[in-house]
């Protein structure tokens, strides 16, 4: 089968390493993680990118994206089959599951995650989107690009409201896959956490949530299969997101 995959880049090498390995045909594209910052700019992006897949090429569509911040909460099939993890965000498809994810989270809650992608992309620009409150705009944008985008007062206002996230946090936690083992993660991170005075771990990711996606093997309870025209809910059980109407 031959499958369209869109996700965030954050994903990329994660995606592009299971893609080699998959059992399909697929074509990437990759959105930048600056949609993020505002989720009905999101939203209308991937809906549209949703209705251009051609059902003449492509057996389904393998939608990247977890429920952040309800970025996909009203996203409707188009023409083709469209499958998305069951996830609140994309650290449970660096875990493996969101079983796992909540185990972790219960055992260290002020943790915060670090993978290549959150580490490569977060200061590599491209495009960005109109601010939306509690986006995370702030944490990457210097002072002085808030003041020329919003002005002075705006700008002192996001960076001292913004700026409170980290006090929530006492570990810095790198989540490690083998095929990354050289790159400079490690030391990134732990720089990070020592001028913010957080504990560093590590644990160790795992790439099954993201190679049965890409091999077609979407059980309903990881994975939530829209037929053309149902749309995203957003639920608060285990299974994250549901078709409206389930």
């Amino acid at each position: 089968m031959h499958f369209k995959v869109i996700a965030c880049e954050v994903v990329a090498r994660e995606v592009y390493h299971c893609a080699a390995r998959s059992l399909h045909t697929l074509d990437v594209t990759l959105f930048s993680q600056g949609l993020h910052d505002n989720s009905d700019t999101c939203r209308a992006e991937l809906q549209a990118q949703i209705e251009a897949v051609d059902p003449e090429r492509y057996t389904a569509l393998l939608l990247g994206y977890g429920l952040c911040n309800n970025s996909i909460v009203g996203l409707r099939a188009g023409r083709v089959p469209v499958v998305i993890p069951r996830a609140h965000d994309c650290i449970t498809f660096f875990l493996g599951s969101k079983e796992r994810y909540a185990q972790l989270f219960a055992e260290r809650p002020g943790t915060y995650w670090y993978t290549s992608g959150w580490l490569e992309y977060a200061g590599r620009g491209g495009e960005r989107t109109e601010y939306r409150p509690n986006s995370g705009l702030a944490k990457r944008m210097k002072f002085q690009e808030l003041v020329e985008k919003y002005g002075e007062e705006n700008a002192r206002y996001l960076a001292e409201s913004m700026s409170q996230w980290e006090v929530h946090y006492t570990h810095g936690c790198l989540i490690e896959f083998p095929f990354t083992a050289h790159l400079p993660l490690a030391e990134k991170v732990r720089e990070i956490c020592a001028a913010r005075r957080w504990q560093y771990c590590v644990v160790p990711g795992d790439l099954s949530l993201i190679q049965d996606w890409l091999d077609g093997n979407w059980d309903a309870a990881r994975f939530l299969t829209l037929q053309p025209g149902q749309e995203v809910k957003g639920c608060y059980d285990e299974r994250v997101i549901v078709a409206a109407g389930e």
